[in-house]
């Protein structure tokens, strides 16, 4: 995702590409920069905004520092915790910070989507399908789904299931009691169904990314618009005034 990230900046000319950081790749390149294995590299090259797709125990490392020097965040990272973002929130005072689970526009439609559907629907699962790498389950994305349709509908019905033949066959259950799939399989990217369940009908909600570059536009957005949202934001629904 990085050198993706670092491609889509270059490429764009509203903003400018000056460091990439990765200590599995330093002395590499991505996107004709070089890459450093060392954070401050960033602070050296005075960047504004620094985009951060890595893992929640990197994240947990390095995004303090960020807000210390002063630079914003936007973050793709996942698996961060509600202990996670209140630390965030307590740290970024002199630069702003964005927490996505999602920066496919597409995907970000599907959530408030979702959340709209919530109310007119006494049963809903979610199944999330994502790449055989992916080391976290559920997906950021559907754990914020289900924390928004849950927010939005108090009205579930109860899983009338009495036995698992198999422990764990029907998922998880999130906010609201909400049972949430996990898929993990080679070939895919990331891919998410939210379906809604009442008297005779079905309604499906799915958003598919088949490549990474569909993350890209709104990781551009975030960028440019990371400066004029103060402090903490979670969600890039709140930079599309969804």
């Amino acid at each position: 995702m990085g050198a993706t990230v670092c491609e889509a900046v270059a490429g764009d000319d509203e903003v400018e590409l000056v460091a990439a950081v990765d200590p599995r790749a330093e002395d590499s390149q991505a996107a004709g920069q070089s890459i450093s294995g060392q954070l401050e590299a960033v602070q050296r090259a005075g960047a504004d905004v620094v985009v951060d797709f890595t893992t929640a125990e990197a994240a947990r490392e390095t995004l303090p520092r960020l807000a210390e020097w002063g630079i914003h965040a936007v973050v793709g990272t996942t698996g961060l915790s509600a202990a996670d973002l209140a630390a965030l929130e307590a740290a970024f005072t002199r630069s702003n910070c964005l927490v996505a689970p999602n920066f496919a526009i597409g995907a970000v439609l599907m959530m408030r989507f979702a959340e709209m559907a919530a109310p007119f629907f006494p049963s809903a699962e979610v199944i999330e399908l994502h790449h055989d790498e992916k080391v976290d389950a559920p997906s950021g994305t559907a754990m914020r789904t289900v924390e928004r349709m849950a927010a939005a509908s108090k009205e579930w019905g109860t899983d009338p299931t009495k036995q698992q033949v198999i422990e764990g066959a029907r998922g998880g259950a999130g906010p609201g009691g909400i049972h949430v799939h996990s898929v993990r399989l080679r070939g895919l990217v990331a891919h998410q169904e939210v379906l809604l369940g009442t008297t005779a009908q079905l309604l499906t909600i799915r958003h598919d990314s088949f490549d990474r570059t569909s993350f890209m536009p709104g990781v551009l957005l975030a960028c440019k618009q990371v400066s004029s949202h103060p402090g903490l934001t979670v969600g890039l629904d709140a930079y599309l005034d969804l």
